[in-house]
C-alpha cells in the first residue's frame, strides 16, 4: 500500500518535469524540470530501498546521497550556463539561443 503510493508519486513527478523539459522553453525552467526528474529517480530509490517491512537497504540511501551530490553539480553547472548565455545573448530562450550555432 505505502509502496504504491511512492511508486505513484515517483511517476507523477516524472510526467511533471518531463513536461515541463518539452514544453518550456526558457533555460531556468527547463532546469528545475531536469531537477524535478533527479527528485523523482531519488524517490524511486529510496522508496525501493525500504521495500521489504522492517528493513532499509543502506545501499539505496547511500546511492540517494551521492545522487543529491552530483544533482546539485549538475545545476549549477547548468545555471553559470544560462547566467553566461543571458550576459552575452540578453535571452535565455532556447529557441532564439538555438539559432546562434557555429
Amino acid at each position: 500500500m505505502i509502496l504504491t503510493s511512492f511508486l505513484a508519486s515517483v511517476f507523477l513527478l516524472l510526467l511533471i518535469g518531463l513536461g515541463c523539459l518539452m514544453v518550456k522553453r526558457d533555460m531556468i525552467r527547463m532546469l528545475i524540470g531536469l531537477e524535478i526528474i533527479f527528485n523523482a529517480a531519488n524517490l524511486n530509490f529510496i522508496a525501493l530501498s525500504v521495500a521489504r517491512a522492517g528493513f532499509a537497504d543502506p545501499l539505496g540511501q547511500a546511492v540517494v546521497v551521492m545522487a543529491i551530490v552530483l544533482d546539485g553539480c549538475v545545476i549549477a553547472v547548468g545555471l553559470a550556463m544560462a547566467l553566461n548565455a543571458y550576459r552575452h545573448y540578453g535571452t535565455l530562450d532556447v529557441r532564439k539561443l538555438r539559432r546562434l550555432r557555429w
